[in-house]
């Protein structure tokens, strides 16, 4: 039956290796269910709540991109997506978190009519790539200053905005030496770098007296607090334009990118490159965004950590319901995510800030047509405290320098037509 279902003879290959793989993903990824919670409680949500919505939503999507599309492709709610809902729209712009929860999901019904029509392809065609590469190497640099600041190594200060922190606490030591050894294990390409690394630095702070154990095993938080909380029509005012449209644009190309980068991985493409059964991929992305605001978490998207499970042999779906499994397992371990300090998952967000603020190498540094508006937006991001107004910012730019410099026939349509409508929501709503 298990044959049958994910057609592993087929794709080449057997149970016991796609539920090796499907470990292997786990154990790249498993960070988010002590991360997530530790974020979105920043915006005055249950963190046990949010811990049970992000293990039922990520066991879910997984599920359901296995059996339905059959790929060894997991999905959990993405980095970046998180830290702005938390910091820039709930705490930044000070509107309530069931409202941030209601505009996840407008963009997420957004994402499933582009997915389900051509729209997606078109999309994604028309946006330059420098705006691309900048977008999520902007959202790095937001990430690294939130676990910056979360762990203490920079402080806010009236006379400079931001200053170096108290580098002889523990918090900041144990940030630090979290970091280097993620990036030490995962220069040696240690399965698990993240949540190895976490671990250690907690357990570091337990010996040091930083960290209060609170247990390991326990029944399953109450999901009451976040689930179907959402406030979808406070969602609908026009002063959320500009944070619905973030949202999707990051989810669409965050997803696109991981698709057919873990594909390739994988030799999951077709001869003429492309990737088959691709709809149904995206119908599984995109109706998990939608999942993730009903449950009471940020928005579901696929994991480019998926490819540790493919380099270690997933090929099928098979892989992607292991990790469904794995993550309803791990609902029964919430006093063991509780018990992570801050400066643990610190050291977690600044490594995955490295790995996204690397994207600024595909960028064509010779042309400054390019470059400019790329820089732009991804600077723009983290000292806005805000992806939506990076967002802008990039592609106002974009078409003005295209256009000053005579180069118009290189805009698309596209562009051109969002610059325009980010400078009429600046002149008649405000950033």
């Amino acid at each position: 039956m298990i044959d049958r279902v994910f057609r592993l003879d087929e794709h080449g290959t057997t149970a016991s290796r796609e539920i090796a793989a499907g470990v292997t993903t786990y154990l790249a990824m498993a960070y988010i269910a002590i991360v997530n919670p530790q974020i979105l409680a920043d915006a005055g949500m249950d963190q046990g709540a949010v811990f049970v919505a992000t293990c039922l939503a990520t066991a879910i999507a997984c599920a359901a991109m296995g059996l339905y599309a059959n790929y060894p492709i997991a999905l959990a709610p993405g980095m970046g997506i998180n830290a702005f809902f938390t910091y820039g729209v709930v705490l930044g712009m000070g509107h309530p978190w069931q409202t941030a929860l209601g505009a996840l999901f407008i963009s997420g019904v957004c994402f499933v009519l582009i997915s389900v029509l051509p729209i997606r392809t078109w999309i994604i065609n028309a946006f330059p790539r420098s705006l691309k590469l900048a977008t999520a190497a902007g959202i790095g640099f937001f990430l690294a200053i939130i676990a910056m600041r979360n762990a203490g190594i920079v402080v806010g200060d009236e006379t400079t905005l931001v200053s170096l922190g108290d580098v002889s606490s523990w918090s900041v030591v144990l940030a630090v030496v979290g970091l280097i050894l993620i990036a030490a294990l995962d220069a040696l390409k240690k399965t698990g770098a993240i949540l190895i690394g976490m671990l250690a630095v907690t357990a570091a702070g337990l010996l040091v007296g930083e960290v209060n154990w609170q247990g390991t095993v326990s029944a399953v938080p109450s999901l009451a607090p976040t689930f179907l909380q959402l406030d979808i029509g406070a969602a609908f005012d026009m002063v959320f334009f500009g944070v619905i449209f973030a949202f999707l644009f990051t989810d669409l190309f965050d997803t696109s990118g991981t698709l057919i980068a873990v594909a390739r991985q994988g030799e999951l493409l077709d001869e003429e490159g492309n990737l088959p059964r691709l709809k149904q991929a995206v119908i599984v992305d995109s109706g998990a965004s939608m999942l993730g605001s009903l449950l009471g978490t940020s928005s579901v998207t696929s994991y480019v950590e998926s490819a540790a499970g493919v380099k270690a042999g997933g090929r099928t779906g098979l892989s992607a319901v292991t990790v469904a499994v794995l993550f309803l397992l791990t609902l029964f371990l919430s006093p063991l995510a509780a018990t992570i300090p801050p400066f643990a998952t610190a050291a977690a967000l600044l490594f995955v800030a490295c790995v996204m603020i690397r994207n600024m190498t595909g960028i064509d540094w010779d042309d400054a047509t390019e470059y400019v508006p790329a820089v732009v937006l991804a600077m723009t991001i983290p000292f806005s405290f805000s992806i939506a107004n990076g967002i802008a910012a990039g592609f106002i730019t974009y078409a003005a320098i295209k256009l000053v410099s005579g180069r118009f026939r290189q805009l698309k349509p596209a562009v051109g037509t969002l610059a325009v409508l980010f400078v009429a929501k600046i002149a008649f709503l405000g950033a």
